[in-house]
This record gives C-alpha cells, sequence and structure tokens, in this order.
C-alpha cells in the first residue's frame, strides 16, 4: 500500500501545517480585496486630511499623534464637511465640535493649516498645499481629538458681565430705548462675536497670562461700554472691569486677535479705543 503527497513548487511534499498556512493566507487576501472593494473611487480628485488624534481615556490612544484620511473631494467642501466624511466613513471616533455649520454658532473653531479658522467657514480650495492639517485650537487643554477644554475663555467672558445692564429704564414698560443710528453703528462690529475662542487661541500674552482678560472678553466689554443706552454710571462700572492690572494695559497691539477673527471684527482698534477712554477717564483737572 502506497501514499500518494502533493507537492510544493520546490518539489517539497505539502504538510497538513502548509495547507494551514496557504489558506491562512488566502482568507487574507480575500479580506484586503473585499476591504479594497469597499474603498470609494477616489480618483486623483481627493482631499488628504492629517487630523491631531488624542484620546486620554483609552491606553493605545493616549499619546498623541496624526491620522491621515483621504476624502473625495467636492465642489464647496469645507473642512467641516470632510471631517464629517472621515468621522462617518473611516472612523467613527473621531471627534469634534460643530453645530450650525454657518458661522454662528462659533463651535468649530479649530488650528487649521497653522492658522486659527471655523472648519465651516474654510473652504479646501482655497487652502495651500496638498495636505489639509487639522488641529485643536492651540494654549487651550485638550479634550479629545479636537475638542478643547473652553471653561477658561467662558470664564474671561463672564468677568466683564457681557449683558446689557442701564441706569435707567422707561416708565412706561412697553416705551422703548431708543438709540441713535450713530452709536448702533460704532458698536456694530463688536456685536458680530460668536465667542468662537480664535482670537483667544492667537494671543501669546493670553497664552502666558491666564489672567489676562483676552481680546474676546475685552471686545464683549467695549460693545456695551460703549452703547449709549446703558448710561454714564453704567459706562463707568465696565471701564473698572476693564483697567484692571490684566485688563487692556495687558494688550501689546499684536493685532493677531484681529488677524484671526472669523467675523472681522477689529479687535485690536477697540482695545486701543477702551485704553484711550481709560486714561481720558483718569484725567484729573484742578
Amino acid at each position: 500500500m502506497s501514499t500518494q503527497h502533493e507537492h510544493t513548487d520546490d518539489g517539497e511534499p505539502e504538510t497538513p501545517g502548509d495547507r494551514r498556512r496557504a489558506e491562512k493566507a488566502a482568507r487574507a487576501a480575500e479580506r484586503e480585496q473585499e476591504a479594497a472593494d469597499a474603498e470609494p473611487d477616489l480618483g486623483d480628485d481627493a482631499v488628504t486630511l492629517k487630523v491631531f488624534r488624542y484620546d486620554p481615556e483609552v491606553e493605545a490612544k493616549a499619546e498623541p499623534r496624526f491620522d491621515t484620511f483621504r476624502i473625495p473631494f467636492e465642489k464647496g467642501m469645507t473642512v467641516l464637511d470632510a471631517l464629517i466624511a472621515a468621522r462617518d466613513t473611516y472612523d467613527s471616533s473621531l471627534t469634534f465640535r460643530h453645530s450650525c455649520r454657518q458661522a454662528v454658532c462659533g463651535s468649530d473653531a479649530l488650528f487649521i493649516n497653522g492658522r486659527q479658522r471655523l472648519g465651516c467657514q474654510t473652504q479646501i480650495a482655497d487652502l495651500e498645499g496638498d495636505v489639509v492639517r487639522v488641529e485643536p485650537l492651540p494654549h487651550q487643554d485638550v479634550v479629545k481629538d479636537l475638542v478643547v477644554d473652553m471653561e477658561h475663555f467662558y470664564d474671561q467672558m463672564e468677568a466683564v458681565e457681557p449683558y446689557f445692564q442701564t441706569d435707567e429704564t422707561p416708565d412706561d414698560d412697553l416705551e422703548e430705548q431708543f438709540q441713535t443710528p450713530e452709536n448702533r453703528e460704532k458698536i456694530k462690529m463688536s456685536t458680530r462675536c460668536i465667542w468662537c475662542g480664535a482670537c483667544m487661541s492667537s494671543c501669546n500674552i493670553a497664552a502666558g497670562d491666564n489672567a489676562y482678560l483676552g481680546p474676546a472678553a475685552i471686545n464683549k466689554a467695549y460693545r456695551f461700554a460703549m452703547d449709549e443706552r446703558e448710561g454714564e454710571n453704567m459706562k463707568e462700572h465696565r471701564m473698572e472691569l476693564i483697567e484692571q492690572e490684566n485688563g487692556v494695559w495687558r494688550c501689546q497691539t499684536q493685532f493677531s486677535c484681529t488677524n484671526v477673527c472669523p467675523k472681522d471684527i477689529p479687535l485690536t482698534e477697540h482695545i486701543q479705543e477702551l485704553k484711550r477712554e481709560a486714561v481720558k477717564s483718569n484725567l484729573k483737572f484742578w
């Protein structure tokens, strides 16, 4: 009785172990082909995202890194669109903030290609280079991936009492508090702030001094201090809030906040005007 053995290409008899290894390799190749078939056909028209990743609650992801995603490009695509596509197509754990997608909520301020920008406002077609690099806002603690802790920013905003207060109200509850067109025009730009934190992130002074109110909070103080409907007593109160050591006088007029503001608010100019108001209010003539 003779036993016949199958032979490999090199002439050696094929063992059961060889067959198992060959079957395992074949299954792996099949899985790779299935994965390749599932990939979208990107062609030459695709965008490469290089995204900062960090998750302190998962040991394997606690070390900061960058992940790369290839996203099919469409006309009018924003960085936020590309991030959503990366999350929905490749990695559902990719974490970032977004809401209105109309540059109103301010929740998706990011560090895109080395500059503070709104993800929903930034057109990929307008960015230079072949790679879109997306990072969380600098000078703020990262919670996870592109999400930063905004608590300190909100505390600074709250410190200037960012709400309307008036010395006097009309006797009649139905009577309006009129504002001249000229005064409305004066404060118009300051009212556009969406609390995104881009200006605070760009400010070198704020980065090294947590006590500094920062450009967003000072702009909010300007919005109310210059509103004629609040009255002189309230204006004096607001000036006292921002004249402190870590108020307007910490600004070194670098214009970085103005340069990155997504609503084109002349933040540095507002800070300088408040400095002039502070000097005038403290002048005494004998």
